[in-house]
């Protein structure tokens, strides 16, 4: 009997998958059913090859091999990942295989990923794709039921392909150039590269901007408060600290008249849904977590707790084809500080507009929203809990009423200057009721000399009112912020630099390269940083031109450009760029460089933060050497319980911590050796698992813990 191979991105996924198609024979990196096989990949287990597969003059850097552009670009297979590439091979050649299902994540890289083992394999039989944005098993089955056709998706591979490609030929080349050329570790790439140059441009700016006094006038009436505002412009900012001293004298004293009194009814639509980029922008000001553990959280909550459905996606609607699940996924949330909100808006009906609903505007994968699938509070982490609530919130606020409010402006005049205030009264809480416990405001930041909204006495037309006070306001203009991960998503947004899927990982990439640095949850561009922006081609660094490119890419995933069109623009753009770099006579100086010399060629090291702590590099990258200084430890300091650090090499290892606390690396583990015998093991495994609670996942030995566990085993 002929059976069915279905391909999963990951080993969790793909046993979800085999569940419920019913699979149970578990082999290795497989599972079999009587109709379906399941298996995975690990990621990409097939990648484009590395340059020294092209040639052995590819092996050493030098800018005599640049610029290195292929012929044909070759795929290999990964090395640490060939295990499972083999399982995965060998049940494509099954004879009893008939054809395929890419259940890879539904999205551009998710099929780069399959599609390339199926090159790689030479696999030819029948395919089809499964395109679902959810992982629960009603999600599942629904999608196995309405599989499409495989040939449906080449255009969204061929842009995949073409975006993959020319990173390599972008990347690779101007990363081998600069490196080269000033004899430094530095990075460039087709995306990072603007957005670095975003982040250095905005400290120049700020580095360049000169503050200036301003002034403002605040008066104080019975019952509320009014700002000073130029009669003819409406500005209420004053540049001349005279002239402000001068109104201020002038209406000193002085009763005031309502010269004019509007009354407007403000509507406010809820926000529109979440798509990555706008939650990972909330997550971001509310909470201070970076892009890349926003994304983190989502993964997990929409493959292993299945309640919040696909992550990676640009779109803020849904589809249609939804409306008849919305029911089912209000009452899934229906506990908790939810259900009030969901009984309102089932037993009021739901409201479906196009602020919700609109099939042309969404894309691979609709807005994220909850599935239908029940979670309790206590299943959730509680980072994940937030990222959960923020969804819910969002998707709850989309069915509510608008929010409304009566907005009153009066004006005021007192010896011929006019005074401006401002009152709100609610009319209707509408969706703002779901965020009223958590004290987050959607206003942006008000300036100063904004008048911000009060609560305001009756009042009418021609009035007097006494002006009981009245106050010079000092204030200077501010620079343009820094950039926070929540800003500069934005920006990269509005650029169309990178996808909802890349740019977190692209973060992350500049701040592991030291050429930005996070200081609270604002992002400095370090020494680095600026040199690596001053020595890449001007043509790499303009966000204007990677937007063109992205939207190029768009097209190719869309039919309206052939790729190879693209590629062959990219080939000579490489080359440009090489050339540029090659004829540059800038320099870099190294700011990190210690005394300390390298054991292979003498030259002096330079001092880096790793990902995993501090290393010390040659800076010829031919040498190649490097030394840990220090890294951090998952294990806690019996003191005050924070990670140790682990300072030094070999027999001078040490744990060291900020609180004071050092002990010898080797003592250390010593002493949790000796404690491993006092204890019995029920007593021990009820000791781990409390530390383990207590430190969230991360047990404070559980490195010694398991090296212990060997040596039993080995013994």
């Amino acid at each position: 009997m002929s059976k069915i191979l279905v391909l999963a991105e990951k080993p969790s996924v793909g046993r979800e998958i085999a569940r419920v198609l019913g699979c149970t024979q578990t082999k290795e990196g497989h599972i079999i059913g009587q109709k379906y096989i399941v298996t995975w990949s690990l990621g990409h287990l097939v990648t484009l090859a590395d340059p020294e597969h092209y040639g052995d003059q590819y092996k050493k850097w030098s800018l005599d091999t640049l610029p290195m552009i292929p012929s044909k670009m070759d795929l290999v297979v990964i090395k640490e990942t060939g295990k499972q590439f083999r399982v995965v091979k060998d049940l494509m050649k099954n004879p009893e295989v008939s054809e395929l299902v890419v259940a890879t994540d539904a999205g551009r890289e998710g099929e780069l990923v399959a599609r390339w083992i199926i090159q790689k394999v030479g696999f030819h039989k029948p395919m089809k794709r499964l395109w679902i944005s959810s992982q629960t098993d009603k999600s599942i089955r629904e999608g196995f039921a309405h599989l499409k056709k495989g040939s449906e998706y080449n255009n969204l591979f061929h842009s995949a392909q073409s975006r993959a490609e020319a990173d390599w030929l972008v990347g690779l080349n101007v990363t081998r150039a600069l490196t080269c050329k000033y004899n430094a570790q530095l990075s460039a790439g087709r995306v990072q590269t603007p957005t670095l140059a975003m982040i250095v441009n905005r400290e120049e700016e700020i580095k360049k901007f000169t503050p200036k006094d301003y002034y403002s006038i605040h008066a104080e009436f019975g019952g509320f408060r009014a700002l000073w505002a130029d009669s003819a412009s409406g500005q209420t900012r004053i540049y001349n600290k005279e002239r402000a001293q001068e109104i201020l004298d002038k209406v000193a004293g002085k009763d005031g008249i309502v010269t004019e009194l509007t009354k407007n009814l403000k509507k406010e639509a809820p926000p529109l849904l979440y798509d990555l980029t706008e939650l990972q922008r909330d997550a971001n000001v509310r909470f201070g977590f970076s892009a890349k553990k926003t994304l983190n959280i989502m993964q997990s909550l929409y493959e292993e707790h299945k309640v919040l459905t696909y992550p990676r996606t640009d779109s803020r609607y849904l589809s249609s084809d939804l409306v008849p699940s919305f029911k089912d996924r209000l009452q899934a949330v229906a506990w908790g500080e939810f259900a009030g909100a969901v009984n309102e808006i089932i037993k009021k009906g739901m409201k479906v507009s196009k602020r919700i609903v609109d099939d042309s505007k969404v894309t691979d994968h609709h807005a994220i929203i909850p599935t239908e699938e029940y979670v309790r509070a206590s299943d959730l982490s509680s980072d994940e809990r937030k990222i959960y609530d923020l969804v819910v919130k969002r998707f709850l606020a989309a069915f509510l009423d608008d929010y409304q409010s009566e907005m009153t402006t009066a004006k005021l005049q007192i010896e011929g200057e006019r005074f401006i205030t401002k009152g709100e009264i609610i009319r209707q809480k509408g969706w703002k009721q779901i965020y009223s416990s958590d004290g987050f405001s959607f206003q942006e930041e008000e300036d100063e000399t904004e008048m911000k909204s009060q609560n305001l006495p009756e009042l009418s037309q021609g009035q007097t009112v006494k002006l009981i006070g009245c106050r010079l306001g000092s204030e200077k203009t501010k620079p343009p912020g820094r950039y926070t991960e929540a800003t500069l998503l934005s920006a990269m947004e509005r650029h169309n630099l990178g996808t909802p899927a890349t740019r977190a990982e692209i973060i992350e990439k500049i701040i592991t390269a030291n050429s930005v640095e996070r200081r609270g949850k604002e992002l400095f561009p370090m020494s680095k940083g600026h040199q690596l922006i001053q020595l890449a081609p001007k043509e790499l660094k303009s966000p204007e031109l990677t937007e063109k490119w992205e939207k190029r890419l768009s097209a190719i995933s869309k039919g309206e450009e052939k790729s190879d069109d693209f590629i062959l623009e990219m080939r000579e753009f490489t080359k440009t760029l090489v050339s540029r770099v090659i004829a540059s006579d800038e320099t870099y100086r190294h700011d990190n460089m210690t005394r300390t010399r390298c054991p292979l060629c003498d030259k002096f090291l330079l001092e880096i933060n790793g990902k995993k702590g501090k290393l010390l590099v040659c800076q010829d990258h031919e040498c190649g050497y490097k030394q840990s200084l220090s890294y951090v430890s998952n294990a806690r300091c019996p003191q005050c319980h924070k990670k140790l650090h682990v300072i030094g090499e070999g027999e001078k290892r040490i744990y060291s911590c900020s609180c004071g606390f050092r002990e010898k690396f080797s003592r250390f583990n010593d002493q949790l050796k000796e404690k491993r015998n006092q204890m019995g093991k029920r007593e021990l495994k009820e000791y781990m698992n409390k530390m383990e609670k207590e430190n969230e996942g991360e047990s404070p030995f559980a490195i010694a813990w398991a090296k212990l566990q060997e040596e039993q085993k080995k013994k």
